[in-house]
């Protein structure tokens, strides 16, 4: 993005930039008007068709060169400058995306598309008022378009309302039932409100559109943990060390889950993985302790919460787990 305008940094968690990295176009038809045109109007139409499959399917360069190709061909076409200004937007271009916008809303002021960009390029520069009432121009022009209800949504949440964007956001399901972006706003959301009966079926349901993303799995495993549903942690976790190797949160999350799930050998490679990022933090190590514990390695729990002991000699749970592994190392020693 250019320096002028730096990009959006929402006042609330939830993330306008992941929005405009995330969604997608729904392929927009166009038809032009009238009843007769030239060969040159035919090839415009269809060059305009093209632009808003590539927006589709997220070929912006792409479609900011076929977008452009229509301009010189129809310099009064809106919708060829509107293509342009959405294709540039997502490129990141913002100061060239405002001016196309703004010169496609000169020529057609109830142009759908033209004010769904504005919408969104207001909420990057963090104009969310004014956001705000050009989502609203957008969902009264094209209410059946699912991104007008997301910009909508996103400012009304930057702005505070919060029950306000979720209606937004409900509204935009019932176009499009699958919206990924929508649901994973909806789920954030609920489970920011403490609504988890309603945030499962949206967590599941975005699992199954999308069962790789990262920001899914990562909502995922936030709720199944705040409902302490540990039995469906770890195929996520796994999932999620897999796509991110070198995170200390995936790793983290995934030795959690394995030992909530009482998987405390598969639990001790996760261990190992969170201690090479923190190897100095001792509630990790206590945990590597904790888990030789459960497994009956007494010997070795000791001498690792021994280790813990070192870092921290204040830390409570080091210390009894450290008491309760000498005395039943020695109770089993004399045993034999």
């Amino acid at each position: 993005m250019d320096e002028e305008h730096p990009g959006v940094q929402p006042v609330s968690d939830f993330g306008a930039r992941a929005f405009f990295d995330d969604i997608k176009s729904e392929g927009s038809e166009y038809s032009p008007t009238g009843s007769e045109y030239s060969m040159e109007d035919e090839h415009v139409a269809e060059l305009i068709r093209q632009a808003l499959a590539l927006d589709a399917s997220g070929q912006y360069e792409e479609m900011l060169r076929v977008a452009q190709e229509a301009s010189l061909l129809d310099p009064g076409s809106a919708l060829a400058l509107a293509c342009q200004a959405r294709a540039l937007q997502k490129l990141q271009r913002i100061s060239e995306a405002t001016i196309a916008n703004d010169q496609a809303l000169l020529l057609d002021t109830s142009l759908p598309l033209a004010w769904l960009n504005r919408s969104g390029l207001q909420v990057l520069q963090q104009r969310f008022q004014e956001g705000l009432r050009s989502a609203e121009r957008a969902v009264t022009l094209a209410p059946e378009d699912v991104r007008a209800w997301a910009n909508k949504g996103m400012a009304l949440l930057n702005l505070h309302y919060v029950l306000e964007a979720l209606d937004a956001f409900n509204a935009g399901l019932e176009h499009d039932p699958d919206f990924l972006f929508i649901l994973q706003m909806k789920g954030e959301l609920l489970h920011s409100l403490g609504r988890m009966n309603e945030a499962i079926p949206i967590v599941r349901r975005i699992l199954e559109i999308a069962p790789d993303d990262l920001r899914a799995l990562t909502l995922a495993i936030q709720t199944f943990s705040a409902i302490e549903d540990y039995a469906a942690l770890p195929p996520l976790t796994e999932r999620l060390v897999r796509l991110m190797p070198d995170s200390l949160f995936a790793w983290e999350s995934h030795m959690r889950g394995l030992r909530s799930t009482g998987c405390f050998e598969e639990a001790q490679e996760a261990i190992e993985h969170v201690l090479s990022f923190e190897p100095n933090n001792v509630h990790f190590w206590t945990m590597k302790a904790d888990t030789l514990y459960r497994l009956g390695n007494y010997r070795h729990a000791a001498a690792v919460a021994q280790h813990a002991l070192q870092i921290d000699a204040d830390y409570p749970p080091a210390r009894r787990i450290h008491e309760k592994a000498v005395r039943l190392m020695y109770q089993r020693k004399g045993k034999t």
